[in-house]
């Protein structure tokens, strides 16, 4: 009788599709395809993660999402997480700043500074960063439809330091084409905006070497309802479809892959997740190798950021979260990131308040110091389980990455809506089995309990704090000098229109304290806005 054939096991599938037997042996792994691709640690194809001791020599970066409020408000709370022994930092931005708006425009009345950092101007940089050595510190900085914006205020604020740009280290998300999918904040039509993407690669490509101009962000797709191994394919084809547009600029395949990196979400099934993570970095090393030529072992290998994902939280028992947090944690040491960014238990309802923020800092620093994660490299590799579902899910992969290329590719899809919907197609299903029972949620479904009206604690949303910001952009105005701002911008216009790469011109109008909303607005000017494709 086979390993995994027992008639009294009950059927389990992951959301990935994939069907999980109740016991593995060498028969499961050779039918998947064998042992052959598992390789060793820091070597191709990295299977069993990029650097040959991984945690032994240097332990994941430890970051956490922050921003809210103006930025004397953010700049406090960065200070908090690098004392508190973070060794990198999240920028969350506000939904003004992430939509290209200025603090001032009547679109933004009631969001400004509530769910991130407001920035109007260079002057908001320089004061959320104040005191912090940029050449020293990891910065993520969370922003995509308002990139480019965003990047030249901070090439800004390093080359007003007197910092030369090529030893800057840090990463913008900056990827656009996942907005279209997962989130919304989108506003210049698809292939306009993945122009501007690609201008951030080239410039960061000439100028700042070390600088990772894309994080290419399957976390909000598998958010919006993406099964992880769609997630997956999804990152994996935008990544192509990004580097691809690259190398038609001519650039150097080598040179841009290794400023292109991954955040991928983690919920749900513990090895689902870890699966999901070893069997995407050999398939894009193989892409990287095989289809673009990428000889470079560095720029052949899958670097990511990956924590807890947002969407496994729940109000209902919002403390089960904190245990959920350690499973997401555990997930993604497992599956061998280079930085993890986890989310607080009460980011389910609320921006996390210094407390939450403090647990899942400890949470992370307890896997290191005590649980022993970095103890050895891949402590799975060799699973017959781990194995089999490493190549099962690879293959899942693949199949949607075929599909996508057989309908016209990842952008296109895009643009006409395909991928949207079967996002949603699969959102609505996992929706439906969380109702009926069938996807069990502890808390949720099942575990219920009978609790008393609990007092929640939400972050504040402090009006005065959007009319400081208001005031703060009104006083940068009346101080800047009005030709100047007119000149940068109408610069930046003209490279737009051109075809150049936009990012020297950011830079120059920013400089100028050019906002945000005028970079943005002289760029919609030019290139109009997204009219995303109604689907039945």
């Amino acid at each position: 009788m086979s390993a995994g054939s027992s008639k009294d096991a009950r059927p389990l599938t992951w959301e990935s599709g994939l069907d999980i037997k109740p016991v593995y042996g060498p028969g499961e792994l050779e039918a998947s395809g064998g042992s052959g691709a598992i390789g060793q640690p820091g070597a191709f194809p990295y299977t069993r993660g990029i650097h040959p001791h991984m945690y032994r020599s240097r332990p994941f970066t430890m970051r956490q999402y922050s921003g809210f409020g103006t930025a004397t408000q953010t700049h406090e709370r960065f200070l908090y997480l690098i004392k508190q022994g973070n060794t990198g930092l999240n920028v969350a931005f506000d939904l003004p700043t992430q939509c290209g708006l200025d603090s001032d425009n009547p679109m933004a009345e009631g969001e400004v500074g509530r769910v991130g950092m407001a920035v109007d101007t260079l002057a908001d940089m320089e004061e959320a960063f104040d005191g912090i050595p940029l050449n020293e510190i990891s910065v993520s900085l969370t922003i995509n439809g308002s990139a480019v914006a965003i990047m030249a205020m901070y090439f800004a604020l390093a080359r007003k330091r007197g910092l030369d740009l090529a030893t800057l280290r840090g990463t913008a998300q900056n990827d656009i084409l996942k907005e279209f999918v997962g989130r919304g904040t989108w506003i210049f039509p698809v292939e306009e905006s993945v122009r501007l993407v690609v201008d951030t690669m080239e410039f960061c490509a000439q100028h700042a070497p070390k600088y990772s101009p894309v994080s290419v962000c399957g976390y909000h797709i598998r958010e919006s309802g993406a099964s992880p191994a769609q997630e997956m394919a999804y990152g994996l084809a935008i990544a192509s479809a990004y580097l691809r547009r690259a190398l038609e600029r001519g650039l150097d395949a080598d040179r841009v892959a290794r400023g292109l990196t991954f955040n991928f979400d983690i919920y749900g099934n513990l090895w689902e997740q870890v699966c999901k993570f070893r069997a995407g970095r050999r398939l894009w090393a193989r892409i990287l190798r095989d289809e673009f030529g990428v000889e470079d072992p560095k720029s052949q290998q899958l670097r990511m950021i990956a924590g807890g994902g947002g969407g496994g939280l729940t109000i209902e028992q919002p403390e089960n979260n904190i245990m959920r947090g350690a499973y997401y944690a555990l997930a993604s040491a497992l599956g061998g990131t280079q930085t993890m960014a986890l989310c607080s238990f009460d980011e389910a309802y609320t921006i996390p308040s210094e407390h939450a923020a403090k647990l899942s800092l400890r949470t992370m620093q307890l896997l290191v110091h005590e649980v022993g994660l970095a103890d050895t490299v891949d402590p799975l590799a060799g699973s017959y389980f781990v194995e089999t579902l490493t190549n099962e899910m690879e293959e899942k992969i693949l199949e949607v990455m075929a599909d996508l290329k057989e309908r016209g590719g990842i952008v296109q899809g895009i643009a006409e809506g395909r991928v949207q919907a079967e996002v949603s197609r699969h959102a609505y299903e996992r929706e439906k089995k969380l109702h009926s029972g069938e996807t069990k949620k502890v808390g949720v479904n099942i575990h219920r309990e009978e609790e008393e009206e609990r007092v929640i604690e939400f972050h504040p949303f402090e009006q005065s704090q959007a009319d400081e910001q208001r005031a703060r952009l009104a006083a940068v105005r009346a101080e800047r000098d009005p030709a100047a701002v007119e000149s940068a911008l109408s610069a930046l216009g003209a490279a737009a229109s051109s075809g150049a790469n936009v990012m020297p011109a950011a830079i120059d109008a920013v400089e100028a304290y050019a906002t945000v909303g005028e970079v943005c607005g002289t760029l919609r000017g030019v290139f109009g806005t997204f009219d995303e494709p109604i689907r039945f």
